[in-house]
């Protein structure tokens, strides 16, 4: 909590209050039976979790970037996997109150933000993962309608959700023939492939999302043609600083089972809390917990104040802080010995759950592709 005011300090409470409430005692129940908690998430949405950066008017909070990340790494501490989702669902809310004209603000964000209805980002391809720029998904343009071919791998949610943004080729090759449409569950020629058996994740389903000549209506394109990558990466920003924020709560929550876990395990006949390795082990996890979380916060203020080095920022924060987090959510894995591998076990989950913050959102190697350029285009 240093350095917040005292409002974030309130929001900061209530989400940890709410983590440790409705989302800690079933984390391991929604995993292994691989549950998507609706009802849990929409009981979030209820303290105005939903749209978090999403503008008031349509039922938004209105929050900024920062009070995100630290709402968000506080859900975080309860279940990784859930409260990951729920920062992409806000990421589309906010991509479509800030790039939709008013009649799609009015239509889709107010009952998005309430979780009535749940949102999928859709820009990963089968062939098109981090060379974002090469996806193939087209759409064609006949009269006031899109005529839709293709297929998104790897989504968030596929198949239970209600909202698809999806980025789709309305033009040539490369970014500038990237346009993004809104699909709605239930338009014909929609469809989902298999639910994937996932490392983690277990408590939000993933899917294909598959496009056979599916007709959209122009109504539902987001901005204008040719912004779809634009809009794409915007949204990857913001998206990056979520996900990083998800990390940093899940190292806390573990950091503190490895605490925990050094006070009451015996071995040798005293507690591992007084071996020197296991204490040197600790600080430094502690150590690089809050230079991530200091990293994250400062990327977040930048992007909410549209600082030009924003971008780069956001890429640091999010290779640094998901590879930190990963780094110490394993290392108290291991203090607990054969105990953390086993599933009664939270600190197992932990591990699991933010393994695949490395690779979304824009791999860590791409990450430090954005970082590399910005620092040699001077």
């Amino acid at each position: 909590s240093t350095g917040l005011t005292e409002e974030q300090k309130e929001f900061q409470k209530v989400a940890l209050d709410f983590a440790a409430k409705e989302m800690a005692p079933y984390m391991a129940e929604w995993d292994e039976k691989e549950i998507f908690p609706v009802e849990t998430m929409r009981k979030a949405a209820q303290l105005g979790f939903g749209g978090i950066y999403v503008k008031p008017d349509v039922g938004g909070s209105g929050l900024s970037r920062l009070d995100t990340s630290i709402i968000f790494e506080a859900l975080s501490t309860g279940c990784a996997s859930t409260t990951a989702y729920m920062s992409i669902h806000n990421m589309c809310v906010w991509m479509i109150d800030t790039f939709g004209n008013e009649e799609q603000r009015r239509r889709f964000c107010p009952s998005l933000c309430s979780m009535e209805k749940f949102a999928s980002y859709c820009l990963t391809e089968p062939g098109s993962g981090s060379d974002a720029a090469s996806l193939l998904t087209s759409a064609q343009r006949k009269g006031d309608t899109y005529v839709l071919n293709g297929s998104k791998a790897f989504i968030s949610g596929g198949g239970d959700t209600d909202v698809y943004v999806v980025m789709c080729r309305t033009g040539g090759p490369g970014p500038k023939g990237i346009s993004c449409l809104l699909l709605e569950k239930g338009m014909p020629g929609l469809s989902f492939g298999k639910k994937e058996k996932k490392v983690g994740w277990n408590s939000q389903p993933t899917r294909a999302v598959i496009f056979e000549d599916c007709v959209v209506p122009v109504g539902n394109r987001l901005g204008a043609e040719g912004q779809g990558f634009s809009i794409a990466m915007q949204g990857l920003n913001g998206g990056r600083i979520n996900i990083a924020s998800c990390s940093l709560g899940a190292a806390h929550a573990s950091l503190l089972l490895a605490q925990e876990h050094l006070t009451v395990r015996k071995q040798f006949g005293e507690p591992l809390a007084n071996n020197q390795y296991l204490r040197f082990r600790l600080a430094d996890m502690a150590t690089r917990l809050l230079a991530a979380r200091l990293m994250v916060r400062n990327a977040a203020r930048a992007l909410q104040d549209g600082r030009d080095d924003a971008a780069v920022l956001c890429s640091m924060a999010k290779l640094f802080a998901t590879d930190e987090c990963f780094g110490i959510c394993n290392q108290a894995l291991q203090m607990h010995g054969g105990y953390g591998y086993l599933k009664d076990y939270a600190v197992q989950q932990f591990v699991r759950d933010i393994r695949v913050h490395q690779i979304l959102e824009g791999t860590n190697e791409v990450m430090r592709m954005i970082v590399a350029r910005n620092l040699l285009q001077g």
